[in-house]
């Protein structure tokens, strides 16, 4: 059974990741890319579907665990009766091909150690066939070949190759894991002592550029790096998650495969990237965008593969018996959806990033007049909405707000940059689209904006209505809203996305799930900027507690059971925690005058 999601950290070289439990285990890797199939599933089985343990042979007394100041290379410190001894964890940025390096060092007295690794390709199905070659252990099944290079002695032993050695203080022992296609010749031996002041200058350079003095620096930088981890450096595209199927239900079927990216987190990736100095990669992410969208508007897809593929078949791997028993999902069917409100996110990335100084005049509004007569032609159908509901398309009113944001945002442009454009037509559309929100999508009686027209369901995504500049935060409107949330919808604390009846509700699934983080941060925001700075900070604290100890978050967080739930880590998590910290930041040391003009968020409007 796989550790809790908490009890993991992670290492990555920003083309794949892998997941580091608090036992010493690499339970979760997929190579070469965060999509790739897996070699270690344990995360999503057991050993036996891949594993690779360092670790103690004896009982554990306490574990430690940090990042090696700003960067992603992490140290594990056990301690036993015998002594102290440290593991150190890194992937070096990429070079010819993806290396997972662990260094054990001697503390204290003399530690009895054990090593365990059992390769495993295609999500934990296949076994290797496992030889020596020059002093190397190599493993090969069909595409892949994974090489073992240490000092320390291996055995062969239950379908596993292990070690039992002893660690001295002052003692090092290093193990580096490659992968390379098995057509290929071996890749060059690397020096694990030299890698790893390699991988902690580059994770620390890259941190050199960020400008962030607020508050929460700590929890900022670390959710910045996590940003990092979560880039596919060749193109510039930043996955959801490192992992799919870890539930947000336990026991239940909500557990999807977020190793993809979505078009609905470019705006707040863009905007927190772009506002804490790493314009760089705010610059990539933006044309990795701009690339995944070209062609037919018609044909834009919510989410796309690490290099902008469009094809992400959904399956079940089912010799995995999953995360607490839940399914196993290879791929996301959410693909193929409708989902309105994602036309005006690409409206409003593109806007932030010209406001930003990003090149402003190249082939991109040409798309984007094109993206909006779809928008035009289309924004009174149904859709699955934000949440990529499976029950059926609704009127989500949420997913009108966003159609209404891609008008504004294209009058905007015209305005702002001197673009040409219909602004007429397009101020006309805006008007139209906000008369049919206040009109159907606002209960007038309850004084609360509805989930999808014509119904009694709350929806927490209408929080973001005052972030996006639909309505100010002192409307009546809004306020009734976030009443609304807080009596129906904050449960424990925290914010559940959406109210749900018992049995199938409007997501076609059982009902129950862990409260969303991201909803819980756009609530504290809600606060604020009505002034209740004293609730938006005690919500921010309580958000900022949820962080495992090397200040990790995943998607949802399951308060009766008090644990994280979901993805891990979340990028939809860590976006919104960098944005709130900046935004109470800025009102505890006074806004500017463009902040006062144009609210909390003023990159949003």
């Amino acid at each position: 059974m796989a550790l809790p999601i908490e009890d993991y950290a992670i290492v990555g070289d920003t083309q794949t990741a892998a997941l580091v439990g608090k036992d010493g285990s690499v339970d979760w890797l997929c190579v070469p890319r965060f999509d790739s199939g897996a070699i270690f599933a344990a995360l999503l089985g057991t050993e036996r579907h891949g594993r690779w343990l360092l670790a103690p042979a004896e009982d554990v007394r306490a574990v430690r665990r940090r990042y090696r100041g700003d960067s992603l290379v992490l140290e594990t410190e056990f301690d036993t009766d015998s002594g102290t001894v440290r593991v150190i964890d890194f992937m070096p940025p990429r070079g010819e091909a993806p290396d997972l390096v662990r260094i054990v060092e001697g503390v204290r007295g003399r530690v009895p150690m054990r090593m365990d690794l059992r390769l495993r390709f295609d999500y934990g199905r296949v076994v290797p066939w496992v030889y020596r070659e020059q002093g190397d252990l190599v493993a090969v099944a069909g595409p892949n070949a994974v090489w073992l290079r240490t000092p320390v002695e291996t055995f062969g032993e239950d379908l596993a190759t292990r070690a039992e050695f002893t660690i001295g203080a002052g003692d090092r022992a290093p193990f580096t894991l490659t992968w390379r296609p098995s057509h290929l010749p071996p890749p060059q031996p690397l020096d694990p002592v030299v890698e790893l002041g390699a991988t902690e200058g580059f994770w620390q350079g890259w941190m050199s550029a960020c400008t962030y003095d607020g508050e929460w620096r700590e929890a900022v930088v670390r959710s910045l790096l996590t940003l990092k981890a979560l880039t596919y450096g060749p193109t510039g595209g930043i996955v959801a998650a490192a992992t799919t199927s870890l539930p947000e239900q336990l026991g239940g079927v909500r557990n999807w495969d977020y190793r993809f990216c979505w078009l609905r987190d470019a705006t707040i990736t863009l905007q927190s990237l772009l506002y804490s100095g790493f314009q760089s990669e705010a610059q990539e992410w933006r044309k990795w965008l701009l690339r995944a969208i070209a062609g037919d508007p018609a044909e834009m897809q919510i989410m796309y593969g690490v290099a902008g593929e469009r094809r992400l078949e959904e399956y079940i791997a089912d010799w995995l018996p999953g995360y607490d028993g839940n399914p196993v999902r290879i791929g996301n069917a959410a693909a193929e959806q409708f989902q309105l409100d994602v036309y005006g996110e690409v409206m409003d990335a593109l806007h932030q990033g010209r406001r930003a100084g990003l090149k402003r005049n190249d082939p991109a509004w040409g798309l984007q007049v094109k993206l909006m007569e779809f928008v035009e032609a289309h924004w009174r159908d149904p859709d699955e909405g934000i949440w990529e509901v499976r029950g059926g398309s609704k009127q989500f009113t949420h997913s009108k707000l966003m159609a209404w944001v891609a008008a504004d945002r294209a009058v905007k442009a015209v305005e702002t940059f001197d673009l040409k454009g219909p602004a007429a037509r397009w101020t006309a559309l805006r008007d139209e689209i906000r008369a049919d929100i206040l009109t159907h999508g606002y209960d007038e009686r309850r004084r609360t904006f509805t989930q999808f027209y014509g119904s009694a369901e709350l929806d927490a995504a209408m929080l973001m209505a005052p972030l996006v500049g639909f309505l100010p935060a002192s409307d009546e409107r809004i306020r009734g809203t976030v009443a609304a949330i807080e009596s129906e919808l904050l449960q424990d604390g925290f914010v559940q996305r959406y109210t749900q009846p018992p049995g199938e509700g409007v997501d076609g699934l059982p009902s129950g799930e862990g409260a969303f983080l991201a909803c819980s941060f756009w609530l504290a925001d809600n606060y604020a900027l009505m002034g209740r700075d004293d609730e938006a900070r005690e919500l921010f604290e309580r958000l900022l507690a949820l962080r495992n100890d090397v200040g990790l978050l995943s998607e949802e967080y399951d308060a009766k059971a008090g644990r994280l739930v979901g993805n891990f880590p979340q990028a939809f998590s860590h976006v919104p925690l960098i944005d709130t910290a900046r935004n109470l930041s800025a009102r505890s040391t006074g806004p500017s005058q463009e902040r006062q003009e144009e609210g909390l968020r003023c990159p949003r409007v």
